[in-house]
């Protein structure tokens, strides 16, 4: 069966993340997205893994995974996946003498190198591998050349994409052949713009942690889904103060010195991926580029986010007579969307064809998007 899931979110233990983050409006967002599959997040922090271990008693139709993000010696972030939350209490234990906040952060940093955390992880039977690659701050290819140098002998059993990334940013390293790639929110809220924003699409044999688990390690993805990678923060090669976006070759002019305001400018994701491209790109699982429906609603409504109350107004509206959003996005009749709003059925279409324009972001700042 294929289920659409969100493996990397966060906790209210993580740094800038919501305090109305809680595994019930959790589960709730999750299901109103359209998500089978969701991550718990900061499964290292003993309170929220208290949190989750204790919602279990509770059935629910959406597979809990339990998950971490963790940041090792090197600044390099890295997603870990495990069957249960006994294994990451067992993960805390090897990891407690490395770490000066493995109980406090939802995202802790480890004091030890990518390839030892992984060594890890997999002696507990845990899956594990690099969180948004491409971002140029904590990220594999912001501080390494190839897998290898990060994780040394052990193996990476998938690649996070990141939201300025597709496929097919990866597809043409050799580096990478064989590995699945996922696409996954990193969400901070419970925002329908934020979780699930980004998703891939599993086959599973069971809906079951295990049966998730067994699909990533068969790289049994079937598609990903997400942001067009122009709309990412670090897409293009920019100053991360003005913004203002240079080529590969002019920034390495200026000596990646902004001569606006003589800040760094931050390669970007588009420009490191072709430095890293060394082979005929290799064919991949489909990439669907879309946009969460709450940013295509303020885009037709014309307001300045999506949070607004016409905006959530609207959105509910269309959850109610529709079904949940990656439905609305991916798949009911854009005749039967436009019944319920005009505008949003015709942006819908737009976006289905890819009549849209791209506005690239870079530097930390999202991009952004118009219809016709």
């Amino acid at each position: 069966m294929l289920l659409y899931a969100d493996l990397h979110i966060h906790s209210p233990y993580s740094m800038a993340t919501s305090r109305t983050m809680t595994p019930d409006a959790l589960l709730n967002a999750a299901g109103r997205k359209g998500l089978g599959i969701l991550g718990s997040g900061d499964a290292l922090h003993p309170a929220w893994r208290q949190c989750w271990i204790e919602r279990q008693e509770d059935e629910t139709e959406i597979v809990v995974v339990p998950t971490t993000e963790v940041e090792d010696a090197a600044r390099i972030h890295h997603l870990i996946v495990m069957e249960d939350f006994g294994g990451f209490a067992d993960l805390a234990g090897l990891l407690a003498d490395h770490s000066r906040n493995l109980v406090t952060a939802g995202r802790p940093r480890i004091n030890l190198s990518g390839e030892a955390i992984a060594e890890r992880v997999h002696d507990l039977g845990g899956l594990i591998g690099p969180a948004h690659a491409f971002t140029p701050w904590t990220s594999l290819y912001a501080h390494a050349g190839s897998v290898r140098e990060c994780y040394g002998t052990e193996p990476i059993d998938f690649l996070e994409l990141g939201l300025s990334a597709d496929s097919s940013y990866g597809a043409g390293i050799a580096d990478l052949a064989g590995v699945p790639f996922l696409s996954n929110s990193d969400a901070h809220s419970t925002a329908p713009h934020r979780l699930g924003r980004e998703f891939s699409g599993l086959a599973v044999a069971s809906r079951t942690p295990a049966g998730v688990l067994d699909a990533l390690r068969q790289g049994r993805i079937a598609m990903n889904a997400g942001f067009f990678p122009e709309e990412g923060k670090y897409n293009r090669t920019a100053c991360i103060a003005c913004y203002r976006q240079y080529t590969r070759q002019e920034a390495e002019g200026l000596g990646w010195r902004c001569p606006a305001d003589g800040k760094r400018i931050k390669k970007g994701v588009a420009d490191r991926a072709a430095e890293l491209a060394d082979t005929p790109p290799q064919e991949r699982p489909p990439y669907l580029h879309t946009i969460p429906l709450g940013e295509i609603v303020m885009q037709v409504l014309g307001t300045c986010s999506p949070t607004t109350r016409k905006c959530i107004a609207l959105y509910e509206t269309l959850l109610e007579t529709l079904g949940d959003e990656i439905a609305i996005l991916v798949s009911i009749p854009v005749p039967e969307i436009a019944a319920v709003h005009a505008g949003v059925g015709s942006a819908i279409g737009a976006l289905r064809s890819g009549q849209l324009t791209l506005h690239p972001g870079g530097g930390g700042r999202y991009g952004s998007f118009s219809f016709p």
